[in-house]
């Protein structure tokens, strides 16, 4: 199976699972797009992460809104590690907008200003660790890379040595290294 196809069945098994009454919209993988499929992934693996570390992003949105831009680096470097395998396919997703969606996604009730600001934050955060030579940020970025393949393999491989539920919980763990990284 072609990973863009992975990318598009994770997103269709991810979506079906957030509708709890079995409501879920029909989905003709055959019409997704990877990039698409990417953001929903991105922006549902940061959701989640939020929600495994336990953090409150309504009270860090009065408190420390700075935070808010940790998340969205963090949604934008699932994205990268999502989407760097689809240029084997020819497929270059657009970052830029992929950090629109992300943030929109995650932050749909602030104002076009506030967004602006959390993603040009996040971003530059993204850089800073995309860039740095440290260690730790090198262990980060590999990490965080190996976390987001084992997502997609255990969402789409039925011998994956482990489930999407075991593997989801790490991702709180590695939000919470970065939120930490990031604390003022």
């Amino acid at each position: 199976m072609d990973y863009s196809k992975r990318l598009n069945l994770l997103h269709a098994l991810c979506l079906a699972e957030t509708y709890h009454d079995g409501g879920a919209p029909n989905m003709d993988l055959n019409t997704l797009k990877a990039e698409e499929s990417a953001h929903y992934l991105a922006s549902f693996l940061t959701f989640r992460a939020i929600q495994a570390a336990g953090r409150e992003p309504a009270e860090e949105y009065k408190n420390n809104i700075e935070m808010l831009s940790v998340y969205q680096c963090f949604g934008t470097l699932i994205f990268a590690f999502l989407t760097l395998p689809l240029t084997k396919e020819s497929i270059n997703p657009d970052l830029t907008a992929a950090q629109v969606v992300i943030a929109k996604t995650l932050f749909a009730s602030l104002p076009d200003a506030e967004l602006i600001d959390i993603i040009e934050s996040g971003f530059n955060k993204f850089k800073l660790i995309g860039d740095a030579e440290a260690e730790h940020w090198s262990e980060f970025r590999e990490n965080v890379d190996k976390l987001t393949v084992s997502f997609v393999i255990a969402g789409t491989e039925d011998d994956s040595p482990h489930s999407k539920e075991e593997v989801l919980p790490i991702f709180g763990q590695m939000l919470s290294q970065l939120c930490e990284a990031f604390e003022t």
